[in-house]
């Protein structure tokens, strides 16, 4: 606590104390129940980061009016009596591991969920939808409007009833109170649209309201976009000014930015550095005397203390960092930095599940955001060796999991490094994220006594059968996969060959700056974008893509997708979809488009047509656990080349098989 004074100072706002300045800010879960329910697991995930020191938990958006104001697959819901218990009981749960609670209160407006409007048309203050694809909405009527303001105060007075500490109102991010602020929405004429006054009539009406219903000593917090980062939205200048409307009643602002266009600032991107956004809030809290929250990315303590130290902003928003570490602020107060689990950014178990997919949120880097270290409280009773083929981060999460449940593990990794393809990844600029995961296992496996590596050392046949383990467990990896394309096979091996896989360039990247240069990327996908992010958005090059499917990035996940478009079109880089590559020699390549054929040159290309699973001694293993009454597992990559996320979920799993042999054994021990 010493190291950081200013994140473990107590801060008192209107009668509610915080023990440190770390604050959960709210993050749609998908995991309340169909009828807007809360539940066991639900308020389970909320107790994790409540234990882990967390000093304010933010209940994640509720629905205010049912069903225009209703948004996600799944939405706890506050517009009448009937949630109040589960939300008494949510209370109770958070309150006692020291935590205090608030609770965001929202309309989507344009933003509602179609499924569960049965047919009626979404409202908005005009007839701009939420964004590109979305159904266009209708504007409120003034009594629609008052409405709604009755339906906020009444939920904050229930909020206030079971037991939350706060209540903040959501003004940003593209939902109802940003659709009347936001010109970008707003296209109205009569007292809610127009002059900046009438846009911020209805923020200003309903935190009048809220605040009438709370009384005035209780917290009321409101977050906002402070930039909307679009051309004809608000501005940082237009949002200073805008706030100076309706923000007196107001105890807290949480400064955020972004609407649904530019969602990759909203939730937040890989590259974007650690409390990037932290500028904005220091302009807010230079004009307001409020308490400030600022988030955007932060991961290091160090980065935290600063930005708090030099008087910035109050508190530190943390979304997806609790996510993947529930416990980051013990962790920090006990002086155990190196064993953070860090959020990578990648925004595929959370925000793609959520928005794009529609389920429960997950998490690459913690494979259970429910129930986090319960796993290790259930140890094995007899002596059980697994050996773990690789060392990349399926194999290491396996690794140290099956040794923190007691397992004696020994693994053996034919590169002189660990973090595999991760760790390859993670040398290029706006990637380096990656690593910190890579180092969280590494420094999580040293501690370890009964978990042994092999660095630089082939695991054979020969060697399992010294070692004669319970259980075998093959993550060896992938490699590039390279298609029967005429002239590919001999271009990417010779030496003097202008044409290079993606770990060509992964394995030293610095060799491959040269700005200006004409390059070609084959193949569209996640591995093909992130070459074309390097060169064209790090290096300056003309860009063009090769891809056989009707667009670029196909599988990738929201946020990844959206930041990908927009180097694409900010950096002009020439698309070539549904295009197939027939030849490959240096310096071109011959094409097919259609019934077109033409060629296209380049300085350098590279091969990135996705990665194949690489498993040379699988079968012998599997011969041998047939033989010799072993079990033997093939996970990650190996199994099928896929996402850092996948191979957690499947390391993690792996203590079943521990167990089960576990039981096996106590049965053979009864038996005798």
């Amino acid at each position: 606590m010493e190291k950081y004074p200013h994140i473990f100072q107590p801060l008192t706002i209107n009668g509610m104390t915080l023990r440190n300045r770390i604050v959960m800010p709210p993050m749609g879960s998908n995991f309340a129940n169909f009828d807007g329910t809360i539940n066991n697991d639900h308020i389970k995930y909320y107790e994790q980061r409540a234990k882990g020191g967390t000093a304010l938990i933010t209940l994640e958006n509720v629905c205010v009016d049912y069903p225009l104001g209703t948004n996600g697959t799944t939405q706890l819901r506050m517009d009448n009596d009937q949630f109040m218990p589960g939300l008494w009981k949510f209370n109770e749960r958070m309150h006692a591991f020291g935590a205090c609670t608030s609770v965001q209160i929202n309309h989507a407006g344009a933003s509602a969920t179609k499924l569960r409007l049965n047919g009626l048309q979404p409202v908005s203050s005009s007839t701009v939808p939420s964004k590109k694809g979305m159904l266009h909405p209708r504007p409120l009527t003034v009594e629609e409007i008052q409405h709604i303001i009755n339906c906020y105060a009444d939920a904050a007075k229930r909020a206030q009833r079971v037991g939350f500490d706060c209540v903040e109102i959501h003004a940003g991010h593209g939902y109802l109170i940003d659709q009347f602020l936001s010109p970008h929405y707003n296209h109205r004429y009569d007292a809610y649209g127009g002059s900046p006054a009438n846009r911020a009539r209805f923020a200003k009406e309903v935190i009048l309201a809220v605040r009438g219903a709370v009384g005035s000593g209780f917290p009321i917090s409101l977050r906002f976009s402070a930039d909307e980062l679009v051309q004809d939205g608000n501005s940082l200048q237009d949002t200073l000014s805008l706030l100076e409307y309706f923000i007196e009643p107001v105890d807290i602002l949480n400064v955020s930015a972004a609407v649904n266009e530019t969602i990759q600032y909203q939730i937040d991107k890989m590259s974007l550095p650690d409390g990037w956004r932290s500028y904005m809030a220091k302009a807010v809290k230079s004009k307001f005397d409020k308490v400030i929250v600022t988030s955007g990315n932060f991961r290091s303590p160090k980065v935290t203390e600063d930005v708090l130290s030099r008087g910035d902003a109050d508190l530190i928003a943390m979304g997806r960092g609790l996510l993947a570490e529930p416990n980051w602020v013990n962790k920090v107060a006990l002086g155990q930095e190196k064993l953070l689990r860090k959020c990578i950014s990648c925004n595929i178990g959370c925000a793609d599940h959520r928005i794009a997919k529609g389920l429960p949120i997950r998490c690459t880097v913690n494979p259970d955001v429910i129930n986090e270290d319960e796993y290790r409280r259930h140890r094995v009773r007899n002596n059980i060796l697994m050996v773990v083929i690789g060392g990349g981060t399926t194999a290491l999460e396996a690794a140290c999991s099956a040794a923190e449940i007691g397992a004696n593990v020994v693994l053996f990794e034919r590169l002189d490094y660990l973090g595999g393809l991760a760790h390859q990844i993670a040398r290029l600029p706006g990637k380096h994220r990656l690593d910190d995961f890579v180092s969280y296992l590494k420094n999580r496996a040293d501690l370890l006594d009964n978990l042994t590596i092999h660095l630089g050392e082939t695991a054979t046949i020969n060697t399992i059968k010294a070692l004669k383990p319970d259980v075998i467990v093959n993550a060896s990896g992938s490699q590039p996969l390279l298609p029967p394309i005429d002239g590919l096979e001999k271009a990417v091996h010779e030496k003097s060959s202008t044409v290079f896989t993606i770990l060509d360039l992964l394995n030293s990247p610095k060799s491959f700056v040269e700005k200006n240069q004409e390059i070609v990327v084959v193949g569209g996908g996640a591995v093909g974008l992130d070459v074309m992010e390097f060169f064209a958005d790090y290096c300056d090059c003309h860009v063009s893509v090769i891809e056989m499917l009707p667009e670029l990035g196909k599988d990738l996940d929201l946020i990844t997708k959206v930041s990908m478009d927009e180097i694409l079109k900010k950096k002009s880089v020439t698309q070539y979809t549904n295009t197939k590559v027939k030849s490959v020699a240096d310096h071109h390549c011959q094409v097919i488009a259609g019934d077109k054929r033409f060629e296209i040159g380049f300085d350098k290309a590279f091969i990135c047509l996705g990665m194949r699973s690489y498993q040379p001694l699988l079968k012998q293993f599997e011969n041998y656990a047939y033989e010799n009454g072993t079990k033997v597992l093939n996970i990650g990559d190996s199994k099928k080349a896929r996402r850092i996320y996948e191979g957690s979920q499947e390391a993690r799993q792996v203590i079943n098989i521990v167990h089960q042999i576990d039981e096996i054994k106590d049965n053979s021990l009864i038996s005798i």
